[in-house]
């Protein structure tokens, strides 16, 4: 037995050792500084900003086929103001996202984001949007509708010190988390907080507790009062933290972005603009919760339309993914069947007449006709370009031009770019750029062009447009 002693205290001893080794402070899970100098010039020689944003029935998703959300349409406003085109990366996570952000994976962190102190470290807030506060989110009693109001508050936590003892979920590096270990200490006693996974949202946890799966979490009380007009059982009444100012972020190194930022705030705030689209999202819970639950939400259902079925089925015959062709449909018409341009063309695909009988459509206002007829078209500027555009992610660009514009202005770009010397069998920067030299005399009278004059911007932006389109219904919808 004494023989063991000196063996049980060694290894007692090594371990002491191995964990006093560990940090007594957690690893950051984000870069703290930045790693890329990008600021406004870069992004203007660019053409485009990049946003990072959460994907939530506030900020942003897809109804009826349209991008929308409180952060999606002022970060609209922002590009136009900025005279750039907008890119939206999808993220989940503050931590995540500050670490995106200073990798260069985005210019502007659209999160509707609590400025903090700590926070201030590693990314620079720009002007506030507005004041919001934290409040606890719990569950009424199951027979809640037949109590009067006194016995519900009776049965709810209304005093933060009855949280003492009491598990609160939230998402980790989250102001939230902060806040709870803060009111730990104000109270004099522990809460104990579970953290949920950083590739979770505010949303989906309080939605664990209006199902029962959990008890309590914290949110921000303006999408906390939204979520409780979806889930009619949720409290959101007990207040956890004093008011805090809710901005957008910038990188530290990219001064120039954020005055530009909060130039563009103070301007959008003396307009009508920043209280139409706050009021529509966080003012309208009837509203968001008809959104939230049709099927042509990206946020309750998988479609895009009534007509997914078709599009699909056009698709296949064409060798594209379906949102790709559905993209170019809600581009064409928003999935309105009898619409009708003021050039005369109609339907879903928005066919000239003539167009339309020849691949097969008498009634322009039947979807299936409309479908069946555009998807033929299609294979015909396929089939056309198919020699002349080898690769079919360039080929793709050609014919959406040649859709919107007329195969023969297309054809005229592609031979003024073999004679000026650009690639023929490119779009970007290439074709593209000789088709916006069609207005100029000395490109449309050259006698290689035959359709003339021509002010193309819009095909240019149309490719643009379906093409962007497409990659947000690949985020968001289901193949």
């Amino acid at each position: 037995m004494l023989a063991k002693k000196p063996v049980n205290f060694v290894l007692i001893w090594c371990l002491w050792m191995l964990a006093s080794c560990v940090p007594s402070h957690p690893k950051e899970e984000f870069s703290t500084e930045p790693e890329v100098l990008i600021d406004l010039d870069q992004i203007k020689k660019r053409g485009y900003i990049n946003a990072l944003v959460d994907n939530n029935s506030i900020s942003y998703f897809i109804y009826k086929g349209q991008s929308m959300g409180y952060e999606y349409e002022l970060l609209n406003d922002l590009a136009k103001h900025l005279g750039v085109g907008l890119k939206i990366t999808i993220t989940t996570g503050v931590d995540r996202a500050i670490d995106q952000l200073n990798r260069g994976e985005g210019d502007i962190l659209a999160f509707s984001l609590a400025v903090t102190k700590e926070r201030s470290k590693f990314i620079a807030f720009g002007n506030p949007h507005f004041h919001t506060h934290q409040v606890l989110v719990q569950r009424k009693p199951d027979s809640w509708r037949k109590m009067p109001v006194d016995e519900i508050n009776s049965k709810l936590i209304r005093n933060p010190i009855e949280l003492i003892g009491k598990e609160v979920y939230v998402l980790p590096g989250t102001s939230y988390e902060t806040r709870l270990h803060h009111l730990s200490e104000e109270i004099g006693g522990d809460i104990i907080i579970r953290k949920d996974t950083t590739i979770a949202e505010s949303e989906s946890l309080m939605r664990k507790v209006a199902f029962g799966e959990i008890d309590y979490t914290v949110a921000d009380h303006l999408i906390a009062n939204v979520n409780a007009y979806y889930y009619p059982n949720l409290d959101v009444a007990t207040p956890l933290s004093v008011s805090q100012r809710i901005a957008w972020a910038t990188r530290i190194n990219s001064p120039d972005l954020l005055a530009a930022m909060n130039e563009w705030m103070v301007k959008v705030k003396k307009e009508a603009t920043f209280m139409v689209i706050f009021n529509r999202y966080y003012k309208s819970p009837r509203t968001s919760l008809i959104r939230l639950k049709s099927d042509y939400s990206s946020l309750g259902g998988n479609k895009l339309s009534p007509f997914d079925t078709l599009i699909k089925e056009g698709a296949q015959k064409l060798g594209w993914d379906w949102r790709l062709l559905a993209s170019l449909v809600y581009q064409e018409s928003h999935f309105l069947p009898q619409g009708e341009s003021w050039a005369g063309a109609r339907g879903l695909m928005q066919l000239m007449p003539a167009t339309a009988q020849r691949f097969g459509a008498v009634d322009l206002d039947d979807p299936r006709q409309s479908l069946r007829a555009g998807v033929g078209y299609i294979r015909y500027l396929d089939r056309f370009w198919l020699k002349k555009v080898p690769d079919q992610k360039e080929r793709i660009k050609f014919i959406l031009a040649s859709y919107n514009a007329g195969l023969s202005h297309i054809v005229d770009a592609w031979q003024l770019a073999k004679k000026h010397g650009k690639d023929s069998r490119r779009w970007d920067g290439q074709v593209e750029y000789i088709l916006l030299k069609k207005s100029d005399p000395k490109f449309y009278r050259d006698p290689v062009v035959t359709a003339g004059y021509c002010k193309c911007e819009e095909p240019v932006n149309y490719v643009r447009d379906v093409l962007d389109r497409f990659e947000e219904y690949r985020l968001h919808i289901a193949s």
